[in-house]
């Protein structure tokens, strides 16, 4: 007895552990869950081979910033085909079938994406840094290239690090796993691997990016002012419109950042502040899933804020892509060529002596310039 009171004390050390729950939830507030993760899982695993297959197919789209959106995006399908999945199965019957080894493998591949998700958003910020405060050196500092090695290398020194994660959280007693039931796949981590995992996983990372992300709108309102000052007539002809365009696309990509954060602050939180979660708790579901449906939100900012993307999703879902040279498309071409016929149909020609009119097309969302 003496033997075991230690073992009871460390029972606030979460362990990586198999258990099994012996219980099917079938009430319809289950069923109607189900169907709608089901929704979820299925939309994300589109939306995200959506932008996958965008930049993979189109070479125009081969640039730095959307080699990290696909980074991104394949992470974010690995959320849809294989963590989505197997949490939806858990929330209707709790019990793991596919033994230990299936376990492993589901945590690393679970903890893997959310990794490289991250790694994802930390390169997407630093390419925005350089992208906006230093437009000059870009595109010999950042090329496509340099930009897949620091791919590679992301995913390699995530993968690496939830190994060593799922490795010396293993092979421990039940006595020490404080849950009510055997057998359900649960990855859990003694207190001191969370704190470690807080600080390697979250904060640094996000640090990082706030930081640079605070530069980089600082630098946007440095730009907006010395535009509204070129448009007085009291700046010279050589204002900043290419580094005013990165600075856009920066604001753009920091909503992605931003909703990112939003989903993972509350749960970190929590796994600080309670000392015992279990993978059957309200809270611990809410929070988990939270962070699984921003994969599924990412594609969504991208459909609202790029107009290439909504144009070559529009080429994959007509199968345009099948065509000869399809990949060779200029997409920014066949969306002038696009906003050109608006131009015809909406704007009308000024009078002598008049200025030309500008008229809003409501279809592509363009506003047209009447010609002289």
């Amino acid at each position: 007895l003496a033997d075991m009171e230690p073992m009871e004390v460390n029972n606030t050390e979460f362990r990586h552990a198999i258990e099994v729950l012996k219980e099917v939830r079938s009430d319809p507030a289950y069923i109607f869950l189900f169907i709608f993760l089901s929704c979820i899982s299925v939309c994300t695993v589109f939306l995200n081979l959506l932008v996958i297959i965008s930049i993979s197919h189109f070479k125009q789209l081969h640039t730095p910033t959307n080699l990290l959106i696909l980074s991104l995006a394949a992470a974010d399908l690995l959320v849809g085909m294989f963590v989505m999945p197997v949490n939806i199965i858990q929330l209707m019957d709790s019990c793991w079938y596919l033994g230990k080894m299936a376990c492993s493998i589901f945590s690393v591949v679970n903890f893997l994406s959310i990794l490289a998700s991250l790694c994802s958003l930390t390169f997407i910020a630093v390419d925005r840094y350089i992208a906006v405060c230093d437009p000059l050196l870009y595109s010999t500092r950042v090329t496509a290239c340099k930009t897949s090695v620091f791919i590679i290398l992301g995913w390699s020194v995530a993968a690496f690090y939830v190994i060593m994660v799922c490795y010396f959280n293993d092979h421990l007693l039940p006595s020490q796993i404080s849950s009510s039931c055997y057998g359900e796949c649960v990855l859990a981590m003694k207190y001191s691997w969370l704190i470690v995992d807080l600080v390697v996983s979250f904060l640094t990372p996000c640090s990082v990016i706030l930081v640079l992300y605070f530069i980089i709108f600082k630098v946007a309102i440095r730009q907006a002012k010395a535009v509204s000052t070129e448009k007085n007539g009291t700046s010279n002809n050589h204002g900043p419109g290419s580094s005013s365009f990165e600075t856009k696309a920066a604001k753009k990509l920091g909503t992605v950042i931003f909703v990112y954060i939003s989903c993972w602050i509350p749960f970190y939180l929590c796994s600080v502040t309670v000392e015992n979660f279990t993978s059957v708790s309200m809270v611990w579901t809410v929070f988990g899933w939270l962070i699984l449906i921003n994969s599924s939100v990412n594609p969504l900012i991208y459909g609202i804020f790029y107009s290439w993307f909504r144009s070559s999703c529009k080429f994959i879902v007509t199968c345009r892509i099948f065509e000869s040279s399809s990949s060779r498309f200029n997409l920014k071409i066949l969306l002038k060529e696009r906003y050109k016929k608006c131009l015809m149909q909406f704007s009308k020609k000024p009078s002598r002596g008049m200025r030309p009119m500008l008229n809003f097309c409501p279809k592509c969302k363009a506003i047209c310039l009447a010609e002289k």
